[in-house]
C-alpha cells in the first residue's frame, strides 16, 4: 500500500479487505460519494470495537495489517446486496452511496456470498462536479495522471485514509473518530502533484497489480481541524 512496505510482509500469509458497493441498475451512486463513503468505511472497521483489543475480528485485523495491506471492491444490487447484509460487516452510507465493509479474509478464503460477485463494472460518474472540500475535512488528493475504475479508487481512497489515521495523533484521532470522519474525495490539478507527493505527507503507492503500472495514487491531508500539521503548506 505504500513506500514503507518491505519485503517481509510479502512473506506473511495475505489477508484482504473486501469492501461492497450496492449499485442498483436504476439508481447508481455518484462517483465522489461512493470514494468518500468507502474510505469512511475503512475507518469505521479500523476503529470497530470488534476490531479491537478481544474482539471476534481483532486478529483478522492484525493479520491483515502485519502483511500487504489490500483492499478489493466487488459491486452488488437487489438479492446479492441483501445476502452480502447477512455477513458481518459494517453498512456505511453517504449521501447516495453504501458500502459494506467485512473484517479481512484470506486472499483464497472469500465467502460464497461475496466470492461471486463482481469486480468489474464499479464504473460511476459524479452528474456535476464535486465542489469545494467542506470546511473541516481532511481531503484524500487522487493522481491527476491515472485513469482508474470507481472500485479501484475506492481501494486506494480507503489506503489514503488509513494512513492518514496511522499518521494521526492520539488526540487528532479521537476529535476526527468522535466528528464522523469528515473527508473529501477530489483529484488533484496536475500542478498541485507533485508537491503533494513531495510533501512528506501520508502517500499511498499502488503495487501495481491491476489496472495501473506501480507507483503513487493518493495523497492524505489532514485540514485545520483535523490533523493540522499533515497540511500541505500553501499561501
Amino acid at each position: 500500500m505504500s513506500s514503507n512496505e518491505t519485503d517481509t510482509r510479502d512473506e506473511k500469509p495475505q489477508f484482504v479487505l473486501p469492501l461492497v458497493v450496492r449499485i442498483e441498475r436504476d439508481a447508481p451512486p455518484s462517483r465522489t460519494d461512493a470514494l468518500e463513503t468507502a474510505a469512511r468505511a475503512v475507518l469505521e472497521i479500523l476503529t470497530d470495537d470488534r476490531s479491537l483489543g478481544e474482539g471476534d475480528w481483532a486478529q483478522a485485523v492484525a493479520d491483515w495489517q502485519d502483511a500487504r495491506i489490500r483492499k478489493v471492491v466487488r459491486r452488488a444490487r437487489g438479492a446479492e446486496w441483501r445476502r452480502a447484509g447477512a455477513l458481518p460487516g459494517i453498512t456505511v452510507g453517504g449521501r447516495e452511496a453504501e458500502v459494506r465493509v467485512f473484517p479481512p479474509v484470506p486472499l483464497d478464503g472469500w465467502p460464497k456470498e461475496l466470492a461471486r460477485l463482481q469486480v468489474s463494472g464499479t464504473d460511476l460518474d459524479d452528474p456535476e462536479a464535486p465542489g469545494p472540500v467542506p470546511a473541516g475535512a481532511v481531503v484524500l488528493w487522487i493522481n491527476p495522471e491515472l485513469e482508474m475504475s470507481a472500485g479501484k479508487t475506492m481501494a486506494q481512497a480507503g489506503h489514503g485514509a488509513q494512513l492518514l489515521w496511522w499518521a494521526m495523533d492520539d488526540a487528532d484521532r479521537k476529535a476526527w473518530h468522535a466528528a464522523g470522519f469528515p473527508l473529501a474525495v477530489r483529484t488533484a490539478t496536475a500542478e498541485e502533484w507533485p508537491a503533494l507527493t513531495a510533501s512528506g505527507l501520508p502517500l499511498v503507492r499502488d503495487a501495481g497489480f491491476t489496472e495501473i503500472a506501480p507507483g503513487p495514487t493518493v495523497v492524505a491531508e489532514g485540514s485545520d481541524r483535523f490533523a493540522p500539521g499533515l497540511r500541505l503548506p500553501r499561501p
